[in-house]
């Protein structure tokens, strides 16, 4: 793994870009987030076609469902979890579920409320699907920074969850 040149207006503190006013990191902090994620999702996406999955959000719902055990997962628990709306969570739902990937029970007395359930299709599946995201993220990120790099980064964007 190569590490990153050193960056001199890094080490001394000065500023890396000209910017005027410094609070312009933070704009350049959520476009290259943004960059990242959408130079890296087409490759995901097109490899995670292979396993039926034709969304990559799909991967994080079998997870989620998968980690709840044999009682399933609640919608609105995987709503939260997931930090997605309502609407896109449920016909995500509909899709996966007429793939054959999850099942939905409705819970008794709880107006339309239903838990989510793994299929015999796709029980292991996140295993393997979970192979593909480890291949991709490892090749572009891995020669780009060092571990170290990686784990400060991880604890600066954890800090940004609602």
């Amino acid at each position: 793994m190569s590490a990153l040149k050193p960056n001199p207006a890094r080490e001394t503190g000065a500023p890396q870009f000209d910017d005027r006013d410094p609070r312009i990191a933070y704009n350049r902090v959520f476009f290259a987030l943004l960059r990242v994620q959408r130079c890296l999702m087409p490759r995901i996406e097109k490899s995670l076609a292979r396993f039926g999955i034709r969304h990559p959000i799909w991967y994080e719902i079998l997870y989620a469902v998968e980690q709840a055990g044999p009682d399933g997962v609640q919608m609105l628990t995987l709503q939260e979890r997931l930090a997605v709306a309502q609407y896109s969570l449920s016909r995500h739902v509909d899709r996966m579920e007429k793939a054959g990937l999850i099942r939905s029970k409705p819970l008794p007395g709880a107006g339309r409320a239903k838990s989510l359930h793994l299929t015999d299709a796709s029980s292991g599946l996140q295993d393997e699907v979970w192979q593909v995201y480890v291949r991709h993220i490892q090749d572009a990120l891995g020669p780009k920074m060092t571990t170290d790099e990686a784990y400060d980064l991880v604890r600066v964007l954890n800090r940004l969850y609602d």
